[in-house]
C-alpha cells in the first residue's frame, strides 16, 4: 500500500489521473515532474505542494522557480533531475509516467532505493528489460504495471505459483481508428486521423502508436520482460471494446481475464494499493448494458508495426531498443506533419536493417543502441 508518491510525468494523461486518484485515496504527492508545462504544473505543485518539482526543459524551470518563490516547493530544470526526483526519500512509490527512454534512468535509480514502480512508461521495459527485472530482483523493488493489458495479467496470474503452469498472455487491442481498413486505405490517413482513438484518452504519441498497433508491439515485449516468457507465449487479439483488458490462458485449458470500464484510474488506483484493493467512485462496469464482446485477429499485413515489434523481439539483444527509438522519432516527425502514416513504419525497418544488434548488452549498449537508431531515421 502506497502513502507517498512521486510521478515521472505529472502532467500528461497517466499523471493527471495519478493525482486524481492520489486525492482521492488521500495520498501524499513527494515530487511531481514534467517537461516544459509551467501552467499546469504551477497548478499541481500549489494543489498538492510537493517538496520537488522538476521541468526537463530548464528554461521553462527557471519560470517555474519564479512562480513558486512563494511555495515551500523545490524547483530544478534538466533531465538529471529527474533521478533526484525518482529517488527522494519521502515517495515509497514512484509512478513512471513519462513518455520514451528518458524513463529508463530514473526507473534504475528508484529500483536502487526499493522504492515500488508503479509502471507505465513501457519503453522502459522495450528496451532494457532484463537490465531493470534483474534490477528489481536483487533490490527487492516491486514492478506492479499500470498500463491496462499488462495490470490485466499482473490480476489475472495472482494466483498463480508456479509460472509454468501458464500456457499464453492474450493481450486485447482495440485496432484503434484505423481497424478494418487495407494497407492501402490506412496509408491516406492524416495526423488528424490518427489522433481520433475509439476509446481511450491519451497523449499523441501513444495515441499514434495505437493507430500503427506499435503499441501492442511494444506491448508484446513488456510483457516478455514481466513475466519472463518467449514470444511464442504472448498473443494479441483484437477487441473493439477494450472491456476485457487482457487473459491468461493456464496448461489446463481455464482462461482468467479482467474486466472493467476504460478507465486508467482502476490500473493505477490498483498499483497504488496491492495486495489490497482501494474504493473507486467510477462508474463500474454493467455487463446487462454494455455492447457486446467481439474479438478478432491483428492484421499484420495492414499495420506491419506490430510484425516489426514481434520481430525485434524474437531477435533479442539491443534490438528492442533500435526499435522503439526509431519509432519514437517517426512518431515526432509525422505529429510534425513531416512524413506519412506508412513512412513510420518505413523508417522503423530502415533502422532495424541499419543498426547492428548487440546480444546481451549493458546498459551502455543499449543507450548507444538507442543514438544510432534515431541518427538513422533523421539521417
Amino acid at each position: 500500500m502506497s502513502n507517498t508518491i512521486s510521478i515521472l510525468g505529472s502532467t500528461g494523461s497517466i499523471g493527471r489521473q495519478t493525482l486524481d486518484v492520489a486525492e482521492q485515496m488521500g495520498l501524499s504527492v513527494a515530487a511531481i515532474t514534467a517537461h516544459g508545462s509551467v501552467a499546469r504544473m504551477e497548478e499541481q505543485a500549489r494543489q498538492f505542494r510537493p517538496r520537488l518539482a522538476v521541468l526537463t526543459d530548464e528554461t521553462a524551470a527557471k519560470d517555474l522557480a519564479v512562480r513558486l518563490a512563494d511555495t515551500e516547493t523545490r524547483v530544478l530544470g534538466g533531465f538529471d533531475a529527474l533521478e533526484e526526483a525518482a529517488v527522494i526519500p519521502q515517495a515509497d512509490t514512484v509512478v513512471t509516467a513519462v513518455v520514451g527512454m528518458v524513463g529508463l534512468k530514473p526507473t534504475l535509480a528508484a529500483i536502487g532505493e526499493k522504492k515500488r514502480i508503479a509502471l507505465a512508461n513501457k519503453e522502459t521495459l522495450v528496451c532494457a528489460g532484463e537490465l531493470v527485472m534483474d534490477a528489481a530482483d536483487r533490490c527487492g523493488a516491486e514492478i506492479i504495471p499500470v498500463d491496462s493489458e499488462h495490470s490485466a495479467i499482473f490480476q489475472c496470474v495472482q494466483g498463480c505459483l508456479d509460472r509454468r503452469e501458464i500456457k499464453r498472455l492474450i493481450l486485447t487491442c482495440s485496432g484503434g481508428p484505423f481497424y478494418g481498413m487495407s494497407y492501402g486505405e490506412n496509408g491516406k490517413m492524416t495526423k488528424a486521423d490518427a489522433l481520433r482513438h475509439p476509446n481511450w484518452k491519451m497523449g499523441p504519441k501513444i495515441t499514434v502508436d495505437c493507430a500503427t498497433l506499435m503499441n501492442k508491439g511494444l506491448e508484446v515485449i513488456e510483457a516478455m520482460r514481466l513475466y519472463r516468457l518467449p514470444l511464442s507465449q504472448v498473443d494479441v487479439v483484437i477487441h473493439r471494446q477494450s472491456i476485457v483488458h487482457s487473459l491468461v490462458e493456464y496448461r489446463d485449458g481455464a482462461v482468467l481475464a479482467q474486466l472493467g470500464t476504460p478507465d486508467m484510474r482502476l490500473p493505477i488506483r490498483y498499483a497504488m494499493t496491492y495486495p489490497n484493493r482501494g474504493m473507486s467512485l467510477a462508474e463500474p462496469l454493467d455487463l446487462l448494458t454494455c455492447p457486446p464482446l467481439t474479438f478478432a485477429a491483428p492484421d499484420r499485413e495492414a499495420f506491419p508495426c506490430l510484425r516489426l515489434a514481434e520481430e525485434a523481439a524474437g531477435e533479442g539483444g539491443t534490438a528492442c531498443a533500435v526499435l522503439n527509438a526509431a519509432n519514437e522519432e517517426a512518431v515526432k516527425l509525422f505529429l510534425q506533419d513531416r512524413i506519412g502514416f506508412h513512412d513510420i513504419p518505413s523508417l522503423v525497418a530502415k533502422a532495424r536493417a541499419g543498426v547492428p544488434v548487440v546480444q546481451n548488452p549493458t546498459l551502455e549498449d543499449i543507450l548507444a543502441a538507442d543514438r544510432a537508431a534515431r541518427e538513422t531515421v533523421l539521417r
